[in-house]
């Protein structure tokens, strides 16, 4: 992290400044930065109702399913873009639906992104959230459900507010995660500046290009973002456990 703020730097705040306000750069870090809050935000809400029905229902497959989430984090996400191409490819016949029906294109656009980074960052919620929900003393949902309380307002009214700071820090940690990630993102996104480039993409290219100043002015950008990121989990988790 030293080695790229003394080369982001080196030339002084001016050539800094002009290395991360080049239209490719400022284009590659917003689409990073929208994807990532997209992202985090979809996947809140689809991790903490997984986590939930993990918890408190039990269904046949259930196992198996609890053991399926942490896959993304055993596989390469090299290996998540490329399933993505062979679904959402233009020669399939979902791709083709896509394009056609809908007008929508998956591939090398932002909803290919989004599909990626929700991938890699499912797990990320569901295994924050988990362990405070198996933390939730049932007597009290019990008791919700006694003076006429309807199931969403027991959740809402009960267990969001227990579960709330595990919701928030997994939120943080999808996000900090997806604003990284390179390998399924370069495979669906493919690297078409102004376009289809993140933040991550176009570190890399600019690195293959010799060009070091460019490539450690952005990495220096998503570096401060994701230490902010990480600032606020921390201090999310120590007021929980204060």
């Amino acid at each position: 992290m030293l080695v790229i703020h003394i080369q982001g730097l080196r030339f002084g705040l001016a050539e800094f400044w002009t290395s991360i306000t080049r239209p490719e750069a400022m284009s590659a870090v917003g689409l990073s930065l929208y994807t990532s809050v997209v992202m985090a935000a979809i996947n809140t809400v689809v991790g903490t109702l997984t986590a939930y029905v993990l918890v408190r229902y039990r269904f046949p497959g259930k196992r198996v399913f609890n053991t399926l989430i942490d896959l993304p984090f055993a596989i390469p996400t090299l290996v998540i873009g490329v399933m993505l191409v062979l679904l959402y490819g233009p020669q399939t016949p979902v791709g083709r639906f896509f394009d056609r029906q809908l007008d929508v294109q998956i591939l090398f656009e932002t909803p290919g992104i989004i599909l990626a980074l929700l991938l890699v960052g499912y797990p990320f919620v569901i295994r924050t959230v988990q362990p405070v929900l198996l933390q939730v003393d049932p007597s009290q949902m019990e008791a919700a459900h006694t003076i006429g309380a309807s199931a969403w307002t027991t959740f809402r009214r009960v267990i969001f507010p227990t579960i709330r700071p595990a919701v928030v820090t997994g939120a943080l940690l999808s996000f900090a995660r997806s604003l990284g990630e390179f390998g399924s993102v370069i495979v669906v996104a493919g690297n078409i500046p102004l376009r289809s480039q993140t933040g991550t993409v176009y570190v890399y290219t600019q690195v293959e290009a010799g060009n070091l100043q460019a490539a450690s002015g952005v990495s220096m950008v998503l570096l401060l973002i994701a230490f902010g990121v990480t600032v606020a989990i921390d201090l999310l988790q120590w007021r929980r456990h204060a």
